[in-house]
């Protein structure tokens, strides 16, 4: 769902108990709702750069069904996404939609875009 909302727009409302309150909280559900047969034939590393008060920087590496991830940064990322914490809590809460965030500016991607719209399956 987090990415879903991320590469499709999405703008749909969530369950108030299921809403992410802090990044974290979103990295957690990303765990939660990982597809590996959606990962199978993917290897790639993906980084976070958050800034604001709760932000900080996040990895996942996926290395085609195995998902890998944790709190700091990885060498020589796939992709990059840099965004303010409070906009990649709204972006998986679909509060804010990810095609309206990358075209303002307030969603930046780096690197392999391909690789970067996989998300939205692997993590739906």
């Amino acid at each position: 769902m987090v990415l879903a909302a991320l590469f499709l727009g999405a703008t749909g409302v969530i369950a108030e108990e299921a809403l992410s309150v802090v990044p974290q909280d979103v990295f957690d559900g990303m765990r939660t709702n990982f597809q590996p047969a959606a990962a199978k034939g993917v290897h790639a590393g993906y980084q976070w750069i958050l800034s604001g008060p709760h932000g900080g920087t996040w990895w996942i590496r996926v290395d085609d069904v195995i998902l890998k991830m944790g709190k700091g940064s990885i060498p020589n990322p796939d992709v990059t996404f840099r965004v303010s914490d409070k906009d990649w809590v709204a972006l998986s809460n679909g509060t804010l939609g990810g095609f309206w965030a990358f075209v303002t500016g307030r969603l930046r991607i780096s690197g392999n875009q391909q690789l970067a719209r996989t998300l939205g399956k692997m993590f739906p």
